[in-house]
């Protein structure tokens, strides 16, 4: 009888647990800093610039936030579409490289650069290491020569070199004009500008092939993962620093001198918005994805597993991976929303 009665209290406590842990979830759920709130993300058209944006999609989905299908667009576009408030903010704001359009877009009065989502960026000029080391070819400059830039001609008419230089419409794109400008490579030197992962097939089937091969990349990028620096390839130096630069470092741990400074990616986000909502602000502020996870997703996606869903799926299991910390600051993101 007394174990009877043991089970039914059992039973009762059992089902009072239950009923509470319904409640809190609805407790939660209607306490979450974002509900009802939609946000726009937008950014780079690249499909390997995607990882970091689905996995700060996903820390604001768990804030609350409603988050709408991600929009595609050239650096220029997405920051008048921020400035306009067509959009609430991207994952891809390069920065120093993105100056020029963040100030013509309004600047500090428009936006805000929020977080240190990836640091340590290296950008430059990569040949392959059979040539370099051939021809003892370690700076861009050395292109001048026309006998040293007729190795990397690809159409057999002109003899100039081909360096594949990315998607017309990226803030390199402009980096690059100026440097073939500043380093007197015009006559010798001509950039191929298209679809940079097309492009980048090309370089890699010549490669492969045993011929060199010469393009502009960044890290982080799939291509590392393919192409590894001081392995396979070797960065080029530039022949002086590039006054553009300004006091921003552009030089590697052995001292060359990339002609870019190193990056760091930060969220760009309205600032109507990063004012009225601490929650995305603080998540903004505390997000950070080493560039070395970075590169290896895009290799995974080189290798076919390259469809939306694909990539979510990476940053699902990124953020399982890096619970723990992607827990933390959902805490402390939902705690500065309920400040």
């Amino acid at each position: 009888m007394r174990n009877v009665k043991n089970r039914r209290s059992f039973l009762a406590g059992a089902c009072a647990l239950a009923v509470s842990c319904i409640a809190t979830r609805h407790v939660l759920a209607a306490d979450l800093p974002g509900k009802g709130i939609v946000v726009q993300p937008i950014g780079l058209s690249t499909p390997t610039a995607r990882f970091q944006d689905v996995i700060v999609e996903m820390g604001l989905q768990q804030l609350g936030y409603t988050v709408k299908e991600y929009i595609p667009a050239d650096p220029a576009i997405f920051h008048l579409a921020i400035s306009q408030g067509e959009a609430t903010f991207s994952a891809q704001e390069w920065t120093p490289l993105y100056d020029d359009y963040y100030q013509k877009s309004g600047g500090d009065a428009t936006f805000e650069r929020l977080g240190h989502t990836v640091t340590n960026c290296v950008f430059g000029y990569c040949i392959d290491k059979a040539t370099a080391d051939k021809y003892k070819i370690t700076n861009i400059g050395q292109l001048r020569d026309p006998k040293i830039a007729a190795l990397f001609n690809s159409n057999g008419v002109d003899g100039k070199a081909d360096l594949v230089a990315g998607n017309p419409g990226w803030g390199a794109a402009k980096v690059i004009r100026r440097h073939l400008d500043l380093y007197d490579l015009t006559a010798t030197v001509r950039p191929a500008f298209g679809n940079y992962e097309a492009l980048m097939a090309d370089v890699i089937a010549r490669f492969n092939s045993g011929k060199p091969v010469l393009y502009y990349t960044w890290l982080p990028m799939w291509v590392s993962g393919v192409l590894v620096p001081d392995k396979d390839v070797v960065w080029l130096s530039v022949p002086s620093p590039d006054p553009a630069n300004g006091k921003n470092n552009s030089r590697l741990s052995d001292g060359r001198d990339t002609g870019f400074p190193i990056y760091e990616m930060k969220i760009l986000v309205d600032k109507k918005f990063a004012a009225q909502n601490p929650a995305a602000r603080k998540f903004f502020e505390l997000v950070t994805i080493p560039a070395g996870d970075i590169s290896a997703e895009n290799l995974l996606m080189q290798k076919g597993e390259n469809k939306i869903t694909d990539i979510q799926r990476h940053a699902q299991n990124w953020i399982a991976s890096h619970q723990l910390q992607f827990a933390d600051w959902i805490r402390q993101s939902t705690a500065a929303g309920q400040a």
